[in-house]
C-alpha cells in the first residue's frame, strides 16, 4: 500500500477557511466533545494554534497536513510531560479525504517527530472506541491497545469512554513509508 507524500508545517492563520470546512461538518466532530464550529470557533482554535508554536515551555506542537498544495488534515503532538517523556498524538483528515492513507501518514510523521525531535519515550493516542476507523489507524501506526478508559468524556450523545494506545521508543516500530 502507498501511503501517500504528506508535508506537516506549522498551523498559519491562513489555514483558516480550509480548517473550518471540516471543523464545521459534523462528519468531523462525531465522536469528538467539539463541533460542528462556527466561524469564531474555528478562528479561535487556528489562532490558539499559531500562539502555541511560540509558547515557553511549548507543549503543544499543531501541524497542518498538506499534500500537493492542499491542506488535508492536522495533526497535533501534546506534551503531556517533559519530566517523565510522554507525550500523546491526535490527528483528523477532512470527512471527503477519509479512506486515502492521510490519518495513518499524519499518526505515523507525529510519532517518528515525537521520537526523533522531542526525545519521548511514550507517545499515546485515545479514541471512542466507536471510532473504528481511528482505532485502525493507531494500530497500524505501531500504538499497543492498552485499555478502556471509563468516562473520560462528555458528548452531545452523552458520557463516553476512551480506548487507549500507546508506543514506547523501545518497542519496534511499523515498517511504513509514512
Amino acid at each position: 500500500m502507498t501511503l501517500p507524500e504528506l508535508t506537516l508545517r506549522p498551523v498559519r492563520m491562513a489555514d483558516l477557511d480550509r480548517v473550518h470546512s471540516w471543523g464545521a461538518d459534523p462528519r468531523s466532530s462525531r465522536y469528538q466533545a467539539w463541533g460542528p464550529n462556527s466561524e469564531a470557533e474555528s478562528r479561535t482554535y487556528v489562532s490558539e494554534a499559531v500562539a502555541a508554536w511560540d509558547a515557553d515551555p511549548q507543549v503543544r506542537f499543531p501541524f497542518c497536513a498538506v499534500d500537493s498544495g492542499l491542506v488535508v488534515g492536522m495533526g497535533e503532538l501534546k506534551i503531556i510531560s517533559r519530566r517523565f517523556d510522554r507525550g500523546e498524538i491526535s490527528y483528523i483528515v477532512h470527512p471527503d479525504l477519509w479512506g486515502r492513507g492521510y490519518a495513518s501518514a499524519i499518526a505515523a510523521a507525529l510519532v517518528r517527530y515525537g521520537f526523533a525531535e522531542q526525545r519521548l519515550y511514550r507517545i499515546e493516542g485515545t479514541c471512542d472506541p466507536r471510532n473504528l476507523a481511528s482505532g485502525a489507524v493507531l494500530r497500524k501506526t505501531g500504538l499497543r491497545y492498552e485499555g478502556r478508559l471509563r468516562g473520560t468524556m462528555k458528548l452531545r450523545d452523552g458520557r463516553r469512554d476512551s480506548d487507549l494506545y500507546a508506543i514506547l521508543a523501545t518497542d519496534d516500530q511499523p515498517v511504513t513509508s509514512a
